[in-house]
């Protein structure tokens, strides 16, 4: 199974309409080379030997995207067209669309970005821009853990999930660590499975990647108040760099490779090739 066979499959699908199907059912659908060309998951399994879940697109470098969350434009035309039917709102809550995202240009975007960073600085001008830092690093974790995004309930938007697991997300955008570590608010840990710390250097690479149980965090940094604080002393024995425990939850070690820092991208080359 690779890319050339899984496009040239969703080609094939999109060849001839499925109206007499119960592929409009299905709420996740993979999506091809086109942008307006996509095929349900339950069809893929079918054609794709080595093809049983969803887990195994992201394996070849797809990421998640939830449609109510980032609406493709094409997919509507393209539901009506294939199943003679209109796409209603209540079914497009529920649709998962797979697709591969163009690393050649979101890496050469992030070099772009970096330099527009340094010369705003350095002319005094950029004081804080955290929150794009913090949005790359929330993607970072997406495409490398196939993390899974949901509309929330409350007003943060979405929520993280890896299959049934709810994961909390801490981007930390510093070339080093704040002595106090790596502040959480304790209230979303708590009401996580798993936290995911993000470290992002300020050329926006990733320089490291945590990953610890939340009830561990609770237990160990909990302690009284609403915010913890995760020193890099207490941590730094489950950084990627240090530590292969979770490196089985990695489905995308290609992104994981490609937007590290050098020093990380060489220390897990090693533990992968080993």
């Amino acid at each position: 199974m690779n890319l050339e066979v899984l496009n040239r499959e969703i080609k094939d699908f999109n060849q001839e309409t499925h109206g007499s199907t119960d592929y409009d059912k299905d709420e996740i659908d993979g999506m091809g080379e086109s942008p307006n060309e996509f095929a349900p998951l339950k069809y893929l399994v079918k054609k794709i030997e080595g093809i049983s879940t969803p887990r195994d697109l992201l394996k070849l470098g797809l990421v998640h995207d939830t449609y109510e969350l980032f609406e493709y434009e094409h997919f509507p035309k393209w539901f009506e067209a294939q199943f003679s039917r209109k796409l209603t709102r209540t079914f497009s809550k529920k649709i998962s669309i797979l697709h591969l995202p163009n690393n050649k240009e979101i890496f050469d975007s992030i070099e772009l970005v970096n330099k527009c960073y340094q010369t705003l600085k350095a002319e005094q001008i950029l004081m804080n821009g955290k929150n794009l830092p913090v949005q790359l690093g929330e993607w970072y974790a997406k495409a490398i853990f196939g993390l899974e995004q949901r509309k929330s309930a409350s007003q943060r938007g979405f929520d993280f999930y890896l299959e049934d697991k709810r994961i909390e997300v801490k981007v930390h955008w510093a070339d080093t660590s704040s002595p106090k570590g790596v502040k959480m608010r304790k209230s979303l840990v708590d009401l996580s499975d798993h936290c995911i710390l993000i470290y992002i250097a300020r050329n926006f690479m990733i320089r490291e990647i945590c990953f610890l149980d939340s009830n561990f965090i609770i237990r160990k940094f909990g302690g009284k108040g609403h915010t913890i604080f995760l020193k890099d002393t207490d941590v730094s024995q489950y950084f990627f760099s240090k530590s292969d425990k979770h490196y089985a939850k990695v489905v995308n070690k290609t992104a994981l490779m490609k937007y590290s820092n050098p020093q990380l991208a060489m220390k897990l080359a090693e533990s992968f090739s080993g």
